[in-house]
């Protein structure tokens, strides 16, 4: 089992606040988002690309393990969200996937993409329950 963190800080609150976000690869370091990186069109980081790179991985994986070395993915997540209360609900994430595999049947690259997309841990995700260990200080 592995496990990987992140840290995601925010300083004031709803519209108006700002947020860093940091991985433990070091990859992202304090990437900035906020409201406008989720709901409108300024630059930083969204928690939708989250969904786009998981899937694009399994399909990798999939492939590999298929005896294929070479192409190229690429995957588009559209990420509805919807207004649920006070709060939000991602009702949809829908893929677009674009890929180039020498070699690659158009039956077998349909199977691998469906089975990729049934086994991505987000994708498992948006269907599985959470837990949440909060502590206030």
């Amino acid at each position: 089992m592995t496990t990987r963190t992140a840290t995601a800080r925010y300083q004031g609150f709803g519209k108006e606040g700002k947020g860093h976000i940091t991985t433990q690869s070091g990859v992202l370091t304090d990437q900035f988002y906020g409201f406008n990186t989720r709901f409108a069109d300024e630059p930083g980081t969204n928690p939708d690309a989250a969904h786009a790179g998981c899937f694009t991985m399994a399909l990798s994986f999939a492939l590999a393990r298929a005896g294929f070395s070479e192409g190229s993915l690429e995957t588009r997540a559209a990420v509805k969200l919807e207004q649920d209360g006070d709060g939000f609900t991602i009702t949809r994430s829908d893929l677009t996937l674009t890929a180039s595999v020498p070699g690659l049947a158009q039956a077998q690259f349909e199977a691998l993409a469906a089975g990729a997309h049934a086994n991505c841990p987000v994708s498992k995700l948006l269907k599985a329950e959470s837990s949440l260990d909060a502590t206030l200080l």
